[in-house]
């Protein structure tokens, strides 16, 4: 009774099972299907022609220095906990200088409006007519005008009347 052939599996070779013409099969013959293809069948106690069989060995275990890692670890803490520390000193150093700037500013607010109010105070009419007479001015009359258009002069030019103030220079 012989077996049916298989259809082949990716690429896989299909034999017949058993016996052939009534001669046995070789003993070291491999199967052809399936998974198991091409691989030797397992026999206890005989070693396979070629010698013993070859096992995949694990691989070696992976194991670094320890010691770099620690350190590495160690020093990014300690640089990150330093680090830290530097910028929040820096920002404190920072907040107490915009402090001192602050109050700074503020006084010169203060000054600048004071000296605006004396140059308010100075472009008075009253003190500018004072300061004018200190300096030996007059009052003017009547100011005559230069028309642009044709350079007609219009009105009539009069010097300054009026006796200079007792403080100005001129009166000695």
């Amino acid at each position: 009774m012989t077996e049916q052939k298989r259809a082949p599996r990716s690429g896989g070779r299909t034999t017949e099972r058993g016996t052939r013409r009534g001669v046995r099969s070789d003993p070291r013959q491999f199967p052809t299907e399936g998974s198991a293809a091409l691989r030797p069948k397992e026999r206890t106690g005989v070693v396979a022609a070629g010698g013993p069989q070859l096992k995949v060995a694990p691989p070696p275990p992976v194991t670094g220095p320890r010691v770099p890692f620690v350190a590495l670890i160690l020093v990014l803490v300690v640089g990150g906990v330093l680090g830290i520390l530097v910028v929040n000193t820096k920002i404190a150093e920072n907040a107490f200088q915009i402090e001192r700037l602050k109050e700074s500013g503020a006084a010169l607010n203060i000054q600048q409006q004071q000296l605006e109010q004396e140059i308010a105070k100075a472009q008075a009419p009253g003190n500018l007519t004072a300061q004018a007479r200190k300096l030996g001015m007059v009052s003017g009359g009547d100011p005559a005008y230069i028309r642009l258009q044709d350079g007609k002069i219009i009105g009539i030019p009069k010097p300054g009347s009026g006796a200079p103030s007792v403080t100005s220079d001129q009166g000695r």
